[in-house]
């Protein structure tokens, strides 16, 4: 079973761009997964909420709703480590990681890791370090 982690800035897209990402998973990944979010990411989606306006914030809201309705799961954290290095960290360890933020990509692919984008801001593919699958 593959882990997949959702950054914050990857949970915007369906408010953003429209585009289903968890029927989008579900099409270019042919191996079982599951998918999570850091305790973190839901402190980011929450703090959006609570100090941005307009689109935003309304991202952020449908973002942590559909968290809930499709049951992803959330991994505590302790580290007072930046996100994207936590992220980096138990990426790791083995998962692929969605998230749309250019540096977090590079250095991802930079470890031979596996990272989930948007294209065209039409759907979604995996991008590693040989391209985009």
């Amino acid at each position: 079973m593959k882990r997949i982690l959702l950054d914050t800035n990857f949970l915007l897209i369906p408010y953003q761009f429209h585009v289903d990402i968890f029927s989008e998973i579900e099409r270019i990944c042919n191996f079982n997964h599951e998918l999570y979010v850091l305790d973190k990411t839901i402190d980011e989606l929450k703090k959006i909420i609570g100090e941005q306006k307009g689109k935003h914030k309304e991202a952020a809201k449908i973002a942590l709703q559909l968290l809930k309705i499709k049951n992803v799961g959330i991994i505590k954290t302790s580290s007072e480590k930046y996100t994207d290095d936590i992220i980096l960290d138990y990426a790791k360890k083995g998962c692929l990681v969605a998230t749309q933020d250019k540096d977090l990509k590079r250095k991802l692919i930079n470890h031979g890791i596996g990272v989930i984008v948007l294209r065209k801001k039409k759907f979604l593919t995996i991008a590693n370090e040989r391209g985009f699958a």
